[in-house]
């Protein structure tokens, strides 16, 4: 019976979240999330107290995969604008690809209209920006100019920036791409020694090298390599 209700109670979240995502918090009620799930309104608030409850679960959801995305990377112990970087595309693509990341930034941006106590976003983001730009200081490939901190404010702002820029003009079918040339332009500022293209070849090369060592996906599960393999190999053409 528990693994039934966390079934349910994970089906009813991404439906939830793709409601949102497509009609916002206000556009969308019990009785829409009922009707999209198949389940009654009274099987809804078994699991969640209200609509409120329901969203702040998303946004919660959407502020906890990013600590286990940032391990990983830093697991992965190399040179920290290079894990700067990557980590970026795979933000990216989250949100491209993630439809409770996506609900869960559009339910912060609509925070007004909801009647709970949502995450405060950017802080965690600027707080490891700035550590990845501090570690790029001590390896001696940040610029002397640069202070980590503020640089970190900037670096945030451009890139969600970015994000809703391309939400607006493409749904962010192109982000990976949009990424690339910002990094172009930010990371030619950052690094000591400007070498931007180099630095996103060596990026794409390893996501590219990862996917291969991955076992094969089933048909229709997904691409045979990820998006920034691709960009990798659409800019080598």
């Amino acid at each position: 019976m528990q693994v039934r209700a966390r079934t349910t109670r994970r089906s009813l979240l991404e439906t939830a979240a793709r409601l949102f995502d497509e009609r916002g918090y206000a556009g969308t009620s019990i009785s829409d999330i009922s009707t999209r799930s198949g389940r009654t309104s009274g099987a809804i608030y078994f699991h969640y107290a209200s609509k409120e409850n329901l969203a702040l679960a998303i946004v919660e959801e959407h502020f906890a995969t990013w600590p286990e995305l940032i391990a990983r990377h830093r697991a992965a112990r190399l040179p920290a604008l290079d894990t700067l970087v990557a980590l970026s595309f795979d933000v990216a693509r989250a949100f491209r690809d993630d439809v409770v990341i996506r609900a869960g930034s559009r339910l912060w941006m609509e925070r007004k209209a909801i009647d709970a106590a949502l995450p405060t976003p950017f802080v965690g983001w600027t707080a490891t920006v700035t550590e990845l730009l501090e570690e790029a200081r001590a390896e001696g490939t940040l610029a002397a100019a640069i202070d980590p901190g503020t640089a970190a404010h900037g670096v945030v702002c451009a890139f969600f920036g970015l994000h809703t820029v391309a939400d607006a003009l493409d749904g962010r079918s192109c982000i990976e791409e949009r990424l690339h040339g910002l990094w172009l332009l930010l990371l030619a500022a950052l690094q000591a020694d400007p070498a931007p293209a180099a630095l996103l070849s060596r990026v794409h090369d390893r996501a590219g090298a990862a996917e291969q060592c991955r076992p094969a996906r089933p048909a229709g599960t997904g691409t045979a390599r990820s998006g920034l393999a691709a960009v990798g190999a659409a800019r080598a053409k």
